[in-house]
């Protein structure tokens, strides 16, 4: 059975979906005011092999994932050359970016990616509920949920009330009740002090004050929070079985989102809140506003799809991870050694040498122990550090296998459909390359390419011979010498 660790309980706990059949899994997504980095990435894989095991254990998962395109660090933006001159202009230019990012990153597609310029009238239908209800309170246009009036505030952080931090800036705190109180809604556009402080170019005497829409207290903004509880509840139901986020959100993003949720419907909101660990870099948080991280898209050029994954998934989701050459050198190698040890085992199984008559014992006994421990692993909140450590032993097994004179063909095949099951399936890699949307290099024209390297190398032409290599090296082809002659891995 999967268990979890819910940060709501601060337990491991067994988990069970309101439907035995489905999943109802919502993830916080990205706000679009810049590229998407590996900090963002993390959270982004960990989900989909979250949803591949799933899927995999015979759950119909639903999974929505919402991009957050109305916020003063999209509004300060506007302006600057290539990306727009308006907040929904911006927010426009890197939705499509992180689209391409994540299609690079072999991710499954969410059921749906809501935006928050889109639920404008369920937002404020919301509002209205909890104002309704004795939970919110208008103040000069704007409206702040009333954090004493939901006796469990605190309950996911773990933290009391009057323990609490005020919320907001100093013109909120003038309007609130208390300064824990939360903004609902805004009113007015972005302020051009907060314009300033998010702005990456001078704006000048034109400051951008971000989209505004017509509400019963105000022409205004949604606040920051109530967008994730109005989209979960349109596109998936008043309470879902998952909801995934960034550790850093914990208070005040989700504690806040328990808070208006609940008091809203009365119901439990989310039965299980996972909370993925951030990535660290020269010992600070990855992220846009301290300018340390590294974008998806230069890590995928850089490293491809497959070494970018086996790097994410090599720490369990729950624990900080650390970005460093040494690290990402380790992922490189694991993930070597994974797909050789797979292009092997195929070799060898559509080998003469591979007969029905042979039988490994210790090779057959390597598959099932494989299975049995990559499914453990993963039902233990899913552990994906102990799968690949069991994945990558099935590979070793079938080195030792491979190195043999002849082939156990029903041995080698239960262990290559294992790979393809969990390594591809489950973990999302893609053994017959990366799929950042390169063309592919057709194996043919490499024999060629090499052919005419040894006729170059034959004819005294050693520059030529080694401008070829290292040009066919550059389009992600290894190539070794050997005796018997040239050979190459894509």
């Amino acid at each position: 059975m999967l268990r979890v660790h819910n940060t709501l309980s601060g337990e491991r706990e067994p988990f069970e979906p309101q439907d035995p059949d489905s999943v109802l899994l919502y993830y916080c997504g990205l706000t679009v005011s810049d590229f998407a980095h590996l900090g963002h990435a993390r959270g982004w894989v960990h989900v989909d092999v979250m949803h591949r095991f799933l899927e995999h254990a015979g759950y119909d998962v639903r999974h929505v994932e919402n991009f957050t395109d109305v916020n003063e660090k999209i509004a300060a933006r506007a302006g600057e050359e290539g990306l727009g001159d308006t907040e929904s202009e911006v927010a426009e230019h890197f939705v499509a970016r992180t689209i391409d990012d994540m299609r690079a990153l072999n991710l499954l597609r969410a059921e749906v990616y809501p935006r928050v310029s889109e639920h404008i009238p369920e937002i404020i239908g919301l509002i209205e509920t909890l104002i309704d209800r004795g939970y919110a309170y208008e103040s000069n246009g704007s409206v702040y949920f009333d954090v004493t009036a939901f006796d469990d505030y605190g309950k996911l952080s773990n933290q009391r009330v009057e323990e609490l931090e005020a919320q907001g800036d100093e013109a909120e705190r003038s309007e609130k009740r208390h300064p824990q109180d939360f903004a609902l809604w805004k009113a007015g556009g972005v302020s051009p002090e907060d314009i300033r402080a998010h702005a990456k170019h001078d704006h000048g005497d034109d400051v951008p004050t971000g989209e505004t829409w017509e509400s019963p207290w105000s022409e205004g903004r949604p606040g920051w929070h109530i967008e994730c509880s109005a989209m979960s509840m349109t596109h998936l139901d008043e309470t879902i079985d998952v909801h995934v986020g960034g550790q850093d959100l914990v208070f005040p993003h989700h504690e806040n989102e328990v808070a208006q949720s609940e008091a809203a419907t009365g119901q439990r909101f989310a039965n299980y809140w996972l909370h993925v660990g951030l990535l660290d870099t020269g010992g600070e948080k990855m992220s846009s506003s301290l300018g340390n991280f590294f974008t998806v898209r230069d890590a995928v050029a850089e490293l491809g799809t497959n070494v970018v994954r086996m790097f994410l998934l090599s720490t369990q989701y729950g624990q900080r991870q650390t970005y460093s050459e040494e690290t990402i050198e380790e992922a490189r190698q694991r993930w070597d050694r994974l797909a050789t040890g797979y292009e092997r085992a195929v070799d060898a199984l559509d080998s003469p040498e591979a007969h029905t008559k042979v039988e490994d014992d210790d090779l057959r006994e390597a598959v099932e122990l494989a299975g049995t421990s990559i499914d453990e692993a993963m039902a233990d909140d899913f552990n994906t550090r102990e799968a690949l450590a069991a994945l990558l032993d099935l590979v070793a097994a079938t080195n030792r296998h491979v190195d043999g004179a002849t082939y156990d063909y029903r041995g080698l095949r239960e262990a290559v459909e294992l790979l393809e099951t969990y390594g591809e399936g489950v973990f999302g890699f893609a053994f017959d390359g990366d799929t950042e949307g390169k063309v592919g290099i057709a194996p043919e024209l490499v024999d060629l390419l090499l052919s005419i390297r040894e006729e170059e190398r034959e004819a005294g032409n050693y520059e030529r011979a080694d401008e070829i290599r290292d040009r066919i090296e550059a389009l992600g082809v290894e190539v070794q010498d050997t005796d018997e002659g040239p050979t190459f891995k894509l």
